[in-house]
């Protein structure tokens, strides 16, 4: 399979590279039907990486890589529910979302997420499980859930304390606040920052340095320093969707989808 077009993703394989290209207006949302998108990709990934070294993560919008979990599809979603029914329906996409990430969190092949613009949130979550982030002097890195109510719920906490440590988590998670790329390269969460609109040939560039190396020592390389920390993403899932029945989410949702703002998600 050399390519797939979907509504809100697309991917193709060149030159052993596989590049995902996320391009759901206005700003990469993650929703169901991304989600079911996702899903078809990872499902192809080991078939992918058979043929391949390398995997880009990357947005075909101008307006940033994501901003993260779709709010007003949410709201619409949890109206009329039961607290029973809101926990399960939350449970089960946030099992399936923990499913696509982990995949690509532990695929053999080297991952770069070239970000730029808003990566908020769960786009910020997705970058995370990459091995590498590429990101433009326009990348801004923000868990704004705290607002919501909420813990950012797709794995990124778990994943940022893997890499960086629990300082850098209770900043980002308690005060809500958003980081440039200058500040999110110099803790080494950025491994690259690049000129505006860079940032996906420069991981393109990283990618080609793959082909080069023998996939076998590649795949015993990534699995001795990467592992997943699957008692902490367990213990997130519980945690969000006990705090997914509460009044604070539904209040924080209103707020959200009230904002008649043209980027409602920005601090």
């Amino acid at each position: 399979m050399n390519g797939w077009q979907g509504q809100t993703l697309s991917w193709e394989l060149q030159g052993g590279i596989v590049e995902l290209g996320l391009h759901h207006l206005p700003c990469n949302e993650i929703g169901t039907t991304m989600l079911s998108e996702l899903e078809h990709f990872v499902r192809a990934l080991p078939d992918l990486a058979a043929s391949c070294s390398a995997l880009i993560l990357y947005s075909r919008l101008s307006s940033g890589f994501s901003a993260g979990a779709d709010l007003r599809e949410l709201w619409r979603g949890i109206q009329g529910l039961t607290r029973e029914e809101r926990r399960s329906g939350i449970r089960q996409f946030l099992e399936r979302i923990h499913g696509v990430i982990n995949s690509i969190d532990m695929t053999p092949l080297m991952t770069v997420a070239a970000v730029q613009g808003v990566t908020f949130g769960g786009g910020f979550e997705l970058a995370l499980a990459c091995d590498l982030i590429v990101a433009d002097k326009t990348a801004r890195f923000c868990f704004p859930e705290l607002r919501l109510g909420l813990i950012p719920g797709f794995g990124g906490i778990p994943r940022l304390k893997r890499d960086l440590g629990n300082a850098l988590v209770r900043d980002l998670l308690l005060t809500g606040r958003s980081m440039n790329a200058a500040r999110a390269q110099a803790i080494g969460m950025v491994s690259q920052l690049v000129a505006e609109g860079q940032a996906l040939a420069v991981a393109r560039s990283m990618a080609a340095q793959q082909v080069k190396f023998d996939a076998g020592t590649r795949a015993e390389a990534k699995r001795f320093i990467k592992t997943l920390p699957r008692e902490e993403l367990a213990r997130e899932i519980e945690i969000f969707c006990d705090l997914a029945t509460r009044p604070a989410l539904e209040e924080g949702l209103r707020r959200f989808v009230e904002n008649t703002g043209p980027q409602p998600y920005l601090p």
